[in-house]
């Protein structure tokens, strides 16, 4: 590849003007195609490259944007973060990935990214931010360059892109009760997730309107985690009205809670029919192959990628006043359930 090839190099193999070719990095839309295709050719022949910091300073922007997640250890995360990274990459903007669990023994505020001229917006994928991060956002007029993914905060008006977890809890328990299941438990996940109360909300609207028998003991306090899974299955084993299919409010607690039952004597489904919510990959090859809610994670991060270039390009002031954008969920059936023993 050619070293210090500058823009005049770029005009000259294309027969345009260096005007043109800037044109054509910064605003390409008021070309034409076939000016378009001729000046990208010749930066490809001559191995031409922005200097992305120069045009940053000029432009008084990051050219970045960060991803906020709540725990990156999570594998959950991996196709929504494909999502956003892909649909940044064809827009020219690099992404940021940050762990706000780091940032709570760290002392780093999500507002410091902004502060720190380090990325001109923000996809939060975690619904357990603060009410003073949220302050800090306004007070720093950056809340219209934020958007929430997969999770949000409740009674906060920033724009969202979740998935229909409503529905995905009803299609669960709907799926259980049609195999003839009706003694139905849920392990739910923490307590202060936004998720949490929505999929406990939707698995709670089904079972009424299914008219299907309720007991405290029967819904579980889970976390999402494999070990919460454990516990609930102990808590399970140990009942003397033991029920004969189990929603997880994910499928890492699916996961826990099979392999728990399994050694403790009980097969899955025989004995036990089990659903989860996510379809991570895990879930085809687990034994038994999970039954469980397919979210388009993908399309949760291009979505939110795509919702926060509308909320950059509308500059500050324009109101992120948007509703939720939902996102289709679909029941996968695989091996962990089945119709109850009689």
């Amino acid at each position: 590849m050619a070293k210090n090839v500058r823009i005049r190099d770029v005009a000259k193999a294309a027969g345009v003007s260096t005007a043109t070719v800037s044109r054509a990095l910064s605003n390409p839309e008021l070309l034409t195609e076939s000016t378009r295709e001729t000046v990208f050719s010749a930066i490809h022949a001559t191995g031409y490259r922005v200097n992305k910091a120069a045009r940053n300073l000029r432009t008084r922007q990051a050219g970045a944007v960060l991803v906020l997640v709540p725990n990156l250890g999570n594998p959950f995360f991996s196709k929504i973060l494909a999502g956003v990274s892909e649909w940044f990459d064809d827009h020219g903007y690099s992404v940021l990935i940050a762990d706000t669990k780091h940032h709570a023994t760290a002392g780093k505020l999500p507002v410091d990214y902004f502060l720190d001229a380090q990325v001109d917006g923000m996809i939060c994928l975690d619904g357990t931010l603060s009410a003073e991060d949220l302050k800090q956002f306004e007070a720093n007029g950056v809340a219209d360059q934020i958007v929430f993914a997969c999770e949000w905060v409740h009674d906060s008006n920033l724009p969202s892109v979740r998935s229909d977890n409503l529905q995905g809890a009803r299609l669960a328990v709907r799926h259980l009760y049609e195999l003839g299941h009706r003694k139905i438990a849920h392990v739910t996940g923490p307590q202060d997730n936004v998720l949490t109360h929505v999929r406990r909300q939707g698995m709670l609207e089904e079972r009424a309107r299914l008219d299907l028998p309720v007991r405290d003991d029967w819904i579980i306090r889970g976390d999402f985690s494999l070990e919460s899974g454990r516990a609930a299955a102990e808590r399970i084993v140990e009942m003397e009205d033991r029920p004969s299919a189990v929603f997880c409010a994910s499928d890492q607690v699916a996961f826990g809670l099979i392999s728990t039952l399994t050694a403790r004597g009980l097969r899955v489904p025989e004995d036990i029919s089990v659903v989860g919510f996510d379809d991570i990959e895990l879930s085809e090859f687990y034994v038994p192959a999970l039954t469980t809610i397919r979210q388009d994670r993908h399309g949760l991060g291009a979505n939110a990628a795509s919702l926060l270039m509308e909320c950059l390009e509308a500059g500050p002031g324009a109101g992120n006043e948007k509703a939720p954008v939902l996102v289709d969920v679909e029941l996968v059936v695989r091996q962990s359930s089945a119709a109850p023993r009689r």
